[in-house]
């Protein structure tokens, strides 16, 4: 069997095909370069504060592409790489260093952010901010495989774009600027809800750095004195279980939380789709021993029956651990203020996206007329003289273009029309040779001549 299973790799070329050692640069090398790129000090640093600012920035205006901008030019990714390498290999000294100035990056990344917002004048909290408050498991999944993808790239010989890519795919810094947001702003939600997704980015990417070092067999750090070594190793299993095990935690509870909130989300879009009452917030509480769905109501008050009714449908939506709670017009309630802004402006942005995207294809549409009719216009001043040179015999043109139609077509032809008056009627040939002119002199596939 094995024997079968090794000519089929040889003949699929399987072993050489996914081989992550054939263009790999040496270990020492690979481990030098994170080592150098760990380090924010001088240029490195004033580099992380342009692209904090640019990048809070970019999140006050809603400007997608300043965001990816502030991203491509971020050096965070430095020390996240570190700390999962320096695991990787037993280095405790890398480690240290990683761990040290992945701190200083994000206490002044968070600082700068924090400054920009307390003296910038837009202080409403935009749609690519409020994005990166709520983390998901998505952000789980490109955290994994971007770190994957960017520590791939990083031992090979030859460098390629991926870590530009890898950058603007874990999106590090918007998370960093929102809980600046968060913290200039004072609310509590969006500082440790973004410092949770920074979190999670920053530990699947350090796991993957971890595990690819570890796939690639890069020399571990061997010690003289063995009673050091023992102690070294016991520390760094200490430090690769708590790195591993709350990201296998984080990993469980998003993917339950995000379960949840979908099911719960289509829930209240199906059961409170109604005509003369609005769903004006919705709450949810994902916590496995109190999960609870709160909707508030706005319009015409739904009967209690048809509540219960609702109620003894969420088994079937797969909620049936979960307690549904109905606010009707807000009664004896005090709404989120900040919530319910930020509701809003989602949806607003939703909808102003989808308002560009329409008026988008309606000015291309404008524009293809404009082209047509701009194609309309003839330079008769222009084709009379040539017409009189061909036909001296020529005493009147008419030119136009139009729509013809034909009983066995469904769609009408766009021709030219050609209305001439002559002295004496010329012969067939030379109308022929007068319709080839008028063809390629104005670009008309279809010609057609009336003689007066």
């Amino acid at each position: 069997m094995s024997n079968l299973r090794t000519r089929i790799f040889q003949l699929l070329n399987l072993d050489t095909l996914f081989d992550l050692k054939a263009d790999a640069q040496e270990p020492e090398a690979v481990v030098d370069e994170v080592s150098k790129n760990v380090v924010f000090r001088g240029t490195n640093l004033w580099i992380l504060i342009f692209a904090i600012v640019i990048c809070s920035v970019g999140l006050n205006v809603n400007s997608t592409a300043v965001i990816i901008g502030a991203m491509l030019i971020s050096p965070l990714m430095g020390p996240i790489i570190g700390v999962g390498v320096g695991v990787g290999i037993f280095d405790t000294q890398l480690i240290r260093k990683s761990a040290r100035n992945l701190l200083i990056a994000v206490v002044i990344s968070v600082a700068s952010s924090a400054l920009y917002f307390l003296i910038s004048p837009l202080s409403n909290a935009q749609s690519e901010l409020l994005a990166r408050t709520t983390p998901t498991l998505w952000d789980v999944l490109i955290a994994m495989f971007g770190g994957l993808a960017g520590i791939v790239a990083g031992t090979r010989k030859e460098k390629t774009n991926v870590i530009p890519g890898v950058a603007i795919a874990t999106a590090l810094m918007p998370p960093l600027c929102t809980t600046g947001y968060g913290l200039a702003t004072g609310n509590a939600a969006f500082f440790f809800g973004a410092l949770y997704l920074f979190f999670i980015n920053a530990v699947f990417i350090s796991v993957s750095a971890f595990l690819i070092v570890r796939l690639l067999r890069f020399p571990r750090h061997s010690f003289v004195d063995q009673q050091r070594e023992r102690r070294v190793r016991l520390m760094i299993g200490a430090v690769v279980l708590f790195t591993i095990l709350p990201s296998i935690w984080l990993a469980y509870t998003l993917v339950e939380r995000t379960l949840f909130e979908q099911k719960a989300t289509a829930f209240i879009n199906d059961e409170f789709d109604l005509e003369q009452t609005k769903v004006l917030e919705s709450r949810l509480n994902s916590k496995s021993e109190q999960r609870k769905i709160e909707v508030f109501l706005m319009g015409e008050p739904i009967a209690d029956t048809e509540i219960r009714h609702i109620q003894e449908r969420m088994a079937k939506a797969g909620l049936k651990d979960a307690r549904l709670i109905v606010h009707q017009n807000a009664e004896g309630e005090d709404l989120d203020v900040n919530a319910l802004r930020s509701g809003v402006l989602e949806d607003l942005y939703t909808k102003g996206q989808e308002a560009i995207r329409m008026k988008d294809q309606q000015i291309d549409s404008l524009e293809r007329v404009l082209e047509k009719a701009q194609g309309v216009h003839l330079p008769v001043q222009q084709l009379v003289p040539e017409l009189l040179a061909l036909e001296p015999g020529l005493t009147g043109v008419t030119l136009n273009r139009n729509v013809l139609y034909r009983a066995d077509q469904d769609k009408g032809d766009t021709a030219l029309v050609a209305i001439l008056d002559f002295k004496k009627r010329p012969a067939a040939d030379r109308l022929d040779r007068l319709r080839s002119w008028l063809s390629k002199r104005c670009d008309q596939d279809s010609v057609v001549i009336v003689v007066r």
